[in-house]
C-alpha cells in the first residue's frame, strides 16, 4: 500500500463507501492518516451515582430496579428504566431503540456509560452506552478514536480503514534526524502517526500530538523562511508617494481615525514610498476598523495609477466590502468589480476583461481572484483579510499576479506578541488595539444550562425591539460519542420554545456555498431573526443590527476563538450581549470563561488563553480557528512552535519537509 493510492484499494471500501469518505475530502491513503480523530474515547473506574456531577462523561456499575418502559412520544419511540446502587438511583433513556425491551431485565447488574444531566431533581443518562461487567473491565486500558463523519460513514467503517494503512504508516521515512529527536524528545514520525489513531495511553498520544504538530509548524516555518529569502531580494518597482491625497482622504471620512487606525496607515505609506515592497500584517482586534486601514492603502495604490486586490474566505463578506468601497469611492471615478464563484460565466468573462484591460481599479472577491483567468494590468498592491484562512500558496499565487506587489495581511486572530513573532517572521507588524469610537463595550454573562429558559426569553425580548441573534453549537449533527448540542436539534428546539413570527434558521460547514451564501445573505437583510449555526460564523459576515450571541457548550471552544466569535455582535451603535452556555460547570472551565465574562481585550484574552491552557485542552475544538493547520494550535502546542522556530534556526534548509510523506500537512493547496 502507498500514500498515493485511492482508499478503494483498501480492504472493505468500495464506491458507495469511497464517496461517503470524498464528502470529508479523503480519497487516498494519504488524506485517510491525515484525518485525525476528532476526539478519544476512555473507559474509567465506575464511580457511584451520587459521585456523578453534571456534565461529566463517567461509568456507573448499577442493578436494573424497574421494568423497561417503551412509549410513543411524538416521532420518537423512548425506552426508559430506573437503576440504582448503594447511594443512588439513576434514570436511563433511549431514543428509537425498543428492542432494548428484549435486553434489559430487572435485577441485571450493567455498566452504563454516558453523560448525566440532570432533569426535575433527577439524574438521567440519554443514550449511554451498556456492558456486562466483566466486557467493561477488559476495556479499561482501552482509548477509541471518535472520527469525523459523515451520512453513510459510521466511525467503525473509519476505525477499520484507519487499521488497514498500518503497513503505509511504518514506511513513512522521518526527515528529521534521531539525535535531534532524542536531544528534544520527539516521537519518530511513523510512531506519531501510529499513535495518533492507535494510542495506548493518554502519555504516548500526548507524545504524538505534539510531534505531529510540531512537524506542522516547522513546515509553516520553513516555507516562510523562503518566501522571506525571495522578499528581501524584491525591489519596489511600485512607489506609492501619496502622502497629500491620503491626508485628504481621511479628512474627509465621516469619522475620525483612532490612534492605531492613523498609525498602520503611516507605516503602510511608508512601506510602499520606500525601496523595498511592502509585506506588511495589520494585527487588530475584531471590530478595531482594519477595513478601512486597507481601503486607505487601496486609494492610494490607485491614485499612483495602478491596480489593488483583496482577496476575503467568503461570499457575502466580498459583497460587502464591495457595497462599501463602491460607496465609497464612487465620488473619487474609482471603479470597484467584485468576482465570486457564484457569478455567471457571462459575468466572469467581463470582470477578467476589465481587469485585464485596466478599467477596474480595485478587484474585490474571493479565492476566485486567483485563478487563472485573472489578469491584471499592474497590480501593485495585494490585501489578504482573515490571512490565516489561505494557505501560504494560495497566498503566494495571488502576489504573483503582478510584478513584484506589495502585500498587505490583515488578521483579527488576537496572537500573543510571543508568538506572532514567530508565526509571522516573514512580516511586519502593525497593531490596531482600539476600537473606534462609539461602539460599546458588549456585556457578557456565564451561565449554567440552567439559564436557558431565561436566555430564550431575553432573545425573544431584543427580537421583538428588531433586533438579530446568533446562537453558536459545536457539531453540525447529533453524536452518538460526545454530549453537545447541535445545529440541527437546536435549531428546532429553538423554534418550539420562542413565539410564532420568530424565523430561526441554521449555518454549518456542511451546506453548499450557494445555500450557506444564501442564508447569510437573508440574515444580513433581516428575514431572519435567530441564526443557529456552528463556528463558520466566526468570519463572513458584519450584521451591525445583531446584538445577542449565546453560545452553547461554551466550555469546549478555546478563548481567542470564542472571542473571535463575539466579534460577530457589537458592531453596531446598539448594546450588544454574549451570553456563553457552560455546560460543564466544573471549577476549570467556569474560570476560564470568566476570563471572557470580564474583558472585551482580544490580546489580553490571548495571553490569558496561553497561560490557562490545559491537558484537556489537546481533545477540544481549536482553539485559534486557523485553518493553515490541521491539528497544530498556537495556544496549545506553544511549545512546538517555539522548537519548530529553535531547530529551523539551528538546520536551516538542511532539514526539508517537502518529501511526499508530508504532502498533506493540514495546508490548503
Amino acid at each position: 500500500m502507498q500514500l498515493t493510492d485511492n482508499i478503494t484499494t483498501i480492504k472493505g471500501i468500495g464506491e458507495k463507501t469511497a464517496a461517503s469518505f470524498a464528502r470529508l475530502g479523503i480519497h487516498t491513503v494519504n488524506d485517510l492518516i491525515h484525518t485525525y480523530p476528532r476526539n478519544y474515547l476512555t473507559y474509567g473506574e465506575p464511580i457511584d451515582i451520587r459521585d456523578a456531577a453534571q456534565g461529566e462523561r463517567c461509568a456507573v456499575c448499577a442493578i436494573i430496579s424497574s421494568y423497561v418502559d417503551v412509549r410513543q412520544v411524538r416521532s420518537l419511540k423512548l425506552t426508559t428504566m430506573t437503576v440504582k446502587d448503594s447511594t443512588g438511583s439513576l434514570k436511563l433513556t433511549w431514543f428509537n431503540s425498543p428492542f432494548l425491551k428484549n435486553v434489559f431485565h430487572k435485577g441485571e447488574t450493567y455498566v452504563f456509560v454516558g453523560t448525566v444531566k440532570i432533569k426535575n431533581n433527577m439524574r438521567v443518562m440519554e443514550m449511554p452506552e451498556y456492558y456486562k461487567p466483566g466486557v467493561y473491565e477488559s476495556m479499561r486500558q482501552e482509548m477509541q478514536p471518535v472520527y469525523p463523519l459523515t451520512k453513510g460513514l459510521s466511525n467503525k467503517t473509519f476505525q477499520k480503514a484507519i487499521m488497514s494503512t498500518r503497513q503505509a504508516i511504518y514506511k513513512i521515512d522521518d526527515y528529521i534526524p534521531e539525535d535531534v529527536l532524542r536531544e528534544n524528545e520527539l516521537m519518530e514520525i511513523s510512531e506519531a502517526y501510529e499513535n495518533i489513531h492507535f494510542p495506548m495511553n493518554e502519555g504516548v498520544l500526548r507524545n504524538a500530538i505534539k510531534r505531529l504538530a510540531f512537524d506542522e509548524f516547522y513546515k509553516f516555518l520553513y516555507d516562510m523562511n523562503v518566501l522571506k529569502k525571495e522578499n528581501i531580494k524584491q525591489e519596489n518597482v511600485h512607489k506609492v508617494v501619496q502622502g497629500k491625497a491620503v491626508a485628504d482622504f481621511v479628512d474627509e471620512l465621516p469619522y475620525k481615525l483612532t490612534k492605531g487606525q492613523a498609525e498602520a496607515i503611516e507605516d503602510i505609506l511608508a512601506d510602499m514610498g520606500s525601496d523595498n515592497v511592502m509585506n506588511r500584517l495589520i494585527q487588530g482586534d475584531v471590530g478595531s476598523g482594519k477595513t478601512i486601514v486597507a481601503a486607505t492603502a487601496l486609494y492610494a495604490c490607485v491614485k499612483e495609477g495602478f491596480q489593488g486586490v483583496l482577496m476575503v474566505p467568503t461570499e457575502v463578506l466580498a459583497k460587502q466590502h464591495f457595497d462599501e468601497l463602491s460607496q465609497l469611492f464612487k465620488k473619487f471615478g474609482i471603479k470597484v468589480a467584485n468576482l465570486v464563484g457564484s457569478l455567471s460565466l457571462k459575468e466572469k468573462r467581463k470582470v477578467y476583461e476589465d481587469v485585464k484591460n485596466g478599467e477596474v481599479d480595485i478587484l474585490i472577491g474571493t479565492h476566485a481572484v486567483i485563478e487563472e483567468k485573472v489578469e491584471f494590468r499592474d497590480l501593485g498592491l495585494v490585501v489578504t483579510d482573515e490571512q490565516h484562512r489561505f494557505g501560504v500558496n494560495q497566498r503566494k499565487k495571488l502576489a504573483n499576479k503582478g510584478t513584484f506587489p506589495h502585500v498587505l495581511l490583515m488578521s483579527a486572530t488576537p496572537i500573543p506578541r510571543t508568538l506572532a513573532i514567530i508565526m509571522y517572521a516573514d512580516l511586519d507588524i502593525s497593531v490596531i488595539s482600539e476600537l473606534p469610537k462609539g461602539r460599546k463595550p458588549i456585556k457578557n454573562c456565564v451561565v449554567g444550562t440552567n439559564y436557558r429558559n431565561t436566555a430564550y426569553n431575553f432573545i425573544a425580548r431584543e427580537v421583538s425591539e428588531g433586533n438579530q441573534v446568533y446562537v453558536i453549537c459545536p457539531m453540525v449533527d447529533e453524536s452518538d460519542t460526545l454530549d453537545v448540542t447541535n445545529v440541527t436539534e437546536y435549531t428546532d428546539t429553538l423554534r418550539a420554545a420562542l413565539p410564532l413570527g420568530i424565523r430561526v434558521e441554521m449555518l454549518h460547514g456542511q451546506m453548499s456555498p450557494t445555500d450557506k451564501n444564501s442564508i447569510m445573505e437573508e440574515f444580513l437583510l433581516g428575514n431572519i431573526h435567530v441564526l443557529v449555526s456552528t463556528t463558520v460564523i466566526e468570519v463572513g459576515i458584519n450584521n451591525p443590527n445583531a446584538t445577542v450571541m449565546m453560545v452553547e457548550n461554551a466550555e469546549r471552544f478555546g478563548l481567542a476563538q470564542l472571542h473571535q466569535l463575539r466579534g460577530r455582535v457589537g458592531r453596531g451603535s446598539k448594546q450588544s450581549y454574549c451570553i456563553f452556555i457552560n455546560g460543564k460547570e466544573s471549577k476549570e472551565s467556569t474560570e476560564r470563561l470568566q476570563v471572557l465574562e470580564n474583558s472585551n481585550d482580544g490580546f489580553f484574552i490571548a495571553g490569558e488563553d496561553l497561560k490557562l491552557r490545559g491537558p484537556g485542552d489537546f481533545f477540544g475544538i481549536r482553539q485559534s480557528g486557523d485553518v493553515i493547520f490541521n491539528l497544530a494550535d498556537i495556544y496549545n502546542h506553544a511549545d512546538m512552535l517555539k522548537l519548530a522556530q529553535d531547530i529551523m534556526k539551528k538546520y536551516g534548509e538542511k532539514l526539508s519537509p517537502s518529501d511526499a510523506n508530508l504532502m498533506q500537512l493540514g495546508y490548503i493547496l
